[in-house]
């Protein structure tokens, strides 16, 4: 697995990883969401320069650019519900790829601080020879995100699989380095520390769904 990791150099975007995780700015759930959908925005440019191109030609209003134009079909894949910021954001930038979302939760039968991934709703598009981008802002255990990559190719050969996260646990990146092949792309904003004794992330941010949609029960 391919990892690319975006916040190593300072830019803009390590100043929307600082407001999301601060909890005096973070109680703001629109400007939560905002933040998250900008940060979806800055990592949809960087992974914009992994992909295909072609040469085109732009008729304006005085001759002809010779230009390039993204070749690859797009699929953007959000894992419900806390994906849906991230998801914004990407769309604002490839706004001609197919949609497509899945849910995915920790299930605890004992009422214990152990759990199993129930990978429950689905609404996917054709998946076949597309390039998806898996969109999930936290990755922590790495369970979820394998669970949804078995479903998405499960009835489909892609052609490629982005997954895009905005914070990450290296103990998340060592399970998908071990469970997922290696022409998948990992695209990581932020490598936090670990995970914690209930598999959260420190410092993390808290839990990404709640902060942008309210809690549940």
């Amino acid at each position: 697995m391919q990892i690319h990791y975006i916040s190593e150099s300072n830019s803009v975007l390590n100043h929307f990883l600082g407001q999301i995780r601060n909890v005096n700015i973070q109680k703001d759930s629109m400007r939560f969401r905002r933040n998250i959908e900008r940060i979806g925005e800055i990592m949809a440019y960087e992974l914009s320069k992994d992909l295909t191109y072609k040469n085109v030609e732009i008729q304006t209003p005085l001759g002809i650019k010779h230009t390039t134009e993204i070749e690859n079909d797009l699929v953007l894949c959000s894992i419900l519900r806390a994906g849906l910021p991230l998801h914004n954001g990407f769309l604002n930038y490839f706004d001609q790829a197919e949609n497509s979302f899945v849910s995915a939760c920790r299930y605890h039968p004992n009422n214990d601080d152990d759990f199993e991934i129930l990978v429950e709703y689905q609404a996917l598009s054709n998946l076949n020879n597309k390039t998806v981008l898996l969109l999930d802002p936290m990755l922590a255990t790495g369970y979820s995100i394998a669970a949804v990559h078995e479903k998405l190719i499960e009835n489909a050969v892609p052609a490629a699989i982005h997954i895009v996260v905005v914070i990450a646990a290296p103990e998340g990146i060592e399970y998908l380095q071990k469970t997922l092949p290696e022409n998948c792309h990992l695209w990581v904003a932020s490598l936090d520390e670990k995970l914690n004794d209930k598999k959260y992330i420190i410092p993390g941010l808290g839990d990404a769904g709640d902060l942008a949609y309210g809690s549940k029960l």
